[in-house]
């Protein structure tokens, strides 16, 4: 199980260039490469999306790429620039009676009037920027594992302590039947006693409306489902591949669980530890939106 958040970095040096490469990830529910090229790069947008695809599937991405090109560097003249300044000059020469001629040094200070002129990317220096990305990508999946195996501890502490609280649960649940049983003997004989009615209660009808008070309020499947959840939940958690959006469907699962339980019952020992539960779900939750 790896996390989405993590930081990788790599560095390449050569004769004639160098490049550095910076890849920063978080959570995101799709896959959103975020990078930009230079001019001269953009033939490598998309072979730098294909390689971080094919090695993650989910977050956002931002790229940062640097390089330098330590080639000699050659100028080149502005020459429609000049030329429009020579002729603006002449103009003004002859419309205003002007004398003199245009400076060199006016001319060399005009903006861009000389620009550095680079030779094309080589096929070696694409080769090396593809290196470079592979290798950061080796630097962050070390720094998500590490960052993974952290989540899957704190998952794995949640899930204990989720585990911890059904047993009460499943304590007072068997002693459903006989608090509904009490409880609606007890509420007869009152309202008989209030009426002075000498009324003998119908043992078997109140048999029948307590077993469907209690099989409404009955919470033995949800117990075993939350149970079953938990158990997929640790199995998935070993896996390396779509780890992330099955255990956030888990998470809905338990919750879904954990809210039944709370509503089926008024016991308050059931109550309790069921919101202790969804306490730690909603806490599972957080976590699970960093996992890949």
């Amino acid at each position: 199980m790896r996390s989405m958040t993590g930081f990788g970095r790599a560095t390449a040096a050569e004769n004639n260039f160098s490049i550095t490469v910076e890849l920063k990830t978080v959570n995101n529910r799709f896959l959103d490469v975020n990078l930009r090229l230079s001019n001269e790069l953009q033939a490598l947008e998309s072979v730098i999306k294909r390689i971080i695809g094919n090695r993650l599937s989910r977050g956002r991405v931002d790229v940062n790429l640097q390089y330098e090109r330590h080639e000699e560097t050659s100028y080149e003249l502005n020459r429609p620039l000049i030329n429009g300044f020579l002729a603006a000059m002449r103009s003004m020469k002859e419309e205003f009676n002007l004398d003199g001629e245009p400076d060199l040094n006016v001319i060399a200070r005009l903006p861009n009037v000389i620009v550095a002129s680079k030779s094309e990317a080589t096929p070696e220096f694409f080769a090396a920027v593809e290196t470079v990305i592979l290798d950061a990508l080796d630097d962050l999946e070390r720094m998500r594992e590490v960052e993974g195996g952290l989540l899957a501890e704190e998952l794995a502490s949640r899930l204990a302590g989720i585990e911890n609280r059904i047993p009460a649960i499943e304590s007072e649940a068997a002693k459903i039947a006989v608090e509904f049983h009490e409880r609606l003997s007890k509420r007869i004989n009152d309202m008989l006693a209030k009426t002075d009615s000498q009324i003998d209660i119908d043992q078997g009808r109140l048999t029948q409306e307590v077993a469907y008070l209690a099989d409404r309020a009955d919470i033995s499947e949800e117990i075993t489902r939350l149970r079953t959840h938990i158990e997929h939940f640790r199995s998935i958690m070993n896996e390396d591949k779509d780890v992330g959006k099955r255990l956030d469907f888990l998470t809905q699962e338990l919750n879904r669980e954990a809210n039944t339980i709370t509503s089926k019952t008024n016991n308050m020992i059931v109550k309790e530890n069921a919101l202790a539960i969804k306490s730690e779900i909603e806490k599972i939750r957080e976590q699970v939106q960093n996992v890949e």
